[in-house]
Formats: C-alpha cells, structure tokens, sequence
C-alpha cells in the first residue's frame, strides 16, 4: 500500500479500534477506542508491513473494524482506516497529497496482512 512520503516522519502510532465502521468512507477523523500507542520500533516495523501490504480486488463493503493515526513529534500526519472484508484502506490526512487521499486496495491474506490485524488484535488485550 502506497503511504504518504511523510511517513517517515511518524514517531508515534495510536491504535483505534473503530467502534462506527458506517461514517469512515468520509469522516474528517477516524474515531474509535484509543486502544495501544505504538512508538519507536514498533512504529516502523507496522509503517513497513503497512507498505508491504500487496495490492489485491477491492470489494464494496468498506466497514473498517482497525486504523491507525500517525503522529510526527508535533503534529498528525495522516490516518488510515482498514476493512479486511472488502479488502480497503481508506488513507487520509494533512500530510496525504490529493491524489494518495482515498480507499486503496490491500491483499488481507497476505502476510503483512495477517501480521498487521494479528498485531490490533494483540493490541487490545495488552
């Protein structure tokens, strides 16, 4: 999955469990249970299976149960909403260009798939 060149300036992860999957196709802000922060390498390592995440047939539901919001040392950077239903993540932010803002496409059973949703879900018991 394509992420905004400013990624690499992200030193802090928050973790949402989305709690009203219906109003992120357009919501200004992902919303949610604040369940984990993830900092430093924990950071990266999720910023590189986010990248890794292969391209795969969008499908329509978008329904997003997981999203992340990317903070800089000062500011938001962007957001990203994921419905492994439909197969989409929804990316978005002050720091996505236009034409990045948007649901891409990813493949949920693909490794990093499977190991970003393995780490929300760990994410909420610990």
């Amino acid at each position: 999955m394509l992420l905004p060149l400013a990624h690499d300036k992200t030193e802090l992860i928050e973790v949402v469990r989305i709690t009203d999957p219906m109003r992120h196709l357009s919501a200004e802000d992902l919303v949610g249970d604040d369940v984990a922060i993830w900092e430093s390498t924990q950071t990266n390592q999720v910023l590189t299976l986010i990248k890794d995440l292969p391209d795969s047939e969008l499908h329509r539901c978008f329904i997003p149960g997981w999203g992340i919001r990317a903070h800089s040392a000062t500011d938001l950077l962007f957001q990203v909403a994921f419905c492994f239903r439909c197969h989409g993540a929804r990316l978005w932010g002050p720091s996505v260009p236009a034409a990045q803002m948007g649901i891409h496409s990813f493949d949920p059973d693909s490794p990093p798939a499977c190991e970003l949703l393995e780490r929300f879900r760990g994410s909420q018991s610990g």
